[in-house]
């Protein structure tokens, strides 16, 4: 058996590689030659349900008793279902964005559509609570928590946040913590995932047994993304492999990859040089090498994306496509992960950005920040996805 499985492993890995120089992501009659000529409030809409899990704005909130000019922040929106109910985290405090004293909060919900009232998951970062005179600022005297998603591993679920100096895009103290559930339902610090990262959104496990997830790290300016491997023996047990180029050919933010039908990966970033178009790299060894990101066809407004392998094998990536403004938040479908031929209205006439979609049972469910002071979510029936059609002429402005 061990043998048939090493056979299996080393023909999976001598699969074709995709076409890692091909910039079509994105494809359909609806389409114009120059993406950037879609006219995307003529997509087509799909019908969903919509829910507001928190809101900064609301009167009397927390925050806003917190933070002397109103407001605050709700954003880096995460879900998971687990044990029964959902999960939701995001990254909570005073000022728009990051600033000193801000934490994770969370809420629950039976069905994803009625949430329970937000709590803190973390502690106040260290000497940073509302007390402190930097709190509220981006300065390096304080500090800050910013979520970064569940991981649910070995039965557990752990959610996973960054800790650093709240001055810039990265502290030098930066370091990804997580936090465990506990048997009665409260959280408790499980530690230091790895010292100087800040993941995209939590590990999937690839084919060998491994977890893997993105690694920025403080000077990810100069150093570009990172992709980490392990996760198996400990929580703090990780290999990290570069992307090359990420550095000097664009500046990648905030990837995000999946598992394509091949076993090969494919992770694509945002381009902060505002290109207006997303990137791509491929990895066909388990995501030690990747090939030079090239830019794609597929458009972009440089905001962050959420992909996900579908249980039927296709592919969803949830978006801000539009390279003016992170309005609308569209969703693209794509048969095999690497060509996306449906792309949907979702919500729009305002910002909203930061998404991240799960599916469960038959419908995908996506959190997303509304100007970075709300987190909301949507319920979208895959049933409906399928039924809503795409035109069959260019969708120009």
């Amino acid at each position: 058996m061990r043998f048939l499985a090493l056979l299996l492993l080393v023909t999976t890995a001598c699969q074709a590689a995709p076409d890692a120089e091909s910039p079509v992501m994105l494809s359909g009659a609806w389409l114009p030659s120059d993406p950037h000529q879609l006219d995307f409030t003529k997509l087509p809409r799909v019908p969903s349900e919509h829910a507001v899990v928190n809101d900064v704005r609301a009167k009397g909130s927390p925050t806003d008793k917190l933070n002397k000019k109103g407001g605050g922040v709700n954003q880096h929106n995460y879900l998971v279902h687990h044990n029964g109910q959902f999960w939701a985290m995001w990254s909570d405090g005073p000022g728009i964005e990051d600033r000193v004293g801000q934490r994770v909060k969370y809420a629950t919900s039976p069905d994803g559509l009625k949430w329970s009232e937000s709590k803190y998951l973390t502690p106040i970062p260290p000497n940073s609570g509302p007390e402190s005179p930097y709190y509220g600022t981006r300065k390096d005297n304080g500090m800050r928590y910013i979520s970064r998603g569940f991981w649910k591993r070995e039965g557990e679920l752990l959610a996973l946040a960054s800790l650093d100096e709240a001055a810039g895009f990265f502290g030098k103290s930066l370091e990804l913590r997580a936090f465990r559930l506990t048997k009665d339902n409260t959280w408790e610090d499980a530690g230091v995932v790895y010292k100087n990262a800040i993941n995209n959104f939590p590990p999937l496990k690839l084919r060998t047994g491994n977890w893997m997830m993105s690694r920025r790290m403080h000077d990810y300016k100069d150093t570009g993304v990172h992709f980490i491997v392990g996760g198996v023996k400990s929580l703090d047990d990780w290999q990290s492999f570069p992307v090359l180029g990420t550095a000097s050919e664009l500046k990648a933010e905030e990837p995000d990859w999946w598992i394509l039908p091949d076993n090969n990966l494919a992770a694509v970033f945002r381009d902060n040089r505002r290109s207006g178009f997303l990137y791509r790299a491929f990895s066909t060894d388990d995501g030690r090498t990747w090939s030079k990101p090239v830019k794609t066809n597929f458009p972009d407004a440089t905001s962050k994306i959420s992909g996900l392998h579908l249980s039927d094998g296709r592919y969803v990536l949830v978006s801000n496509p539009n390279p003016k403004k992170r309005d609308p938040l569209t969703l693209s479908v794509s048969p095999d992960g690497l060509v996306f031929t449906k792309m949907l209205y979702l919500v729009g006439d305002r910002h909203i950005d930061y998404p991240h979609v799960i599916e469960h049972e038959g419908s995908l469910y996506i959190a997303f920040a509304g100007g970075k002071q709300s987190v909301e979510v949507l319920k979208v029936k895959l049933s409906d996805v399928d039924a809503t059609q795409m035109p069959s002429a260019p969708l120009l402005k």
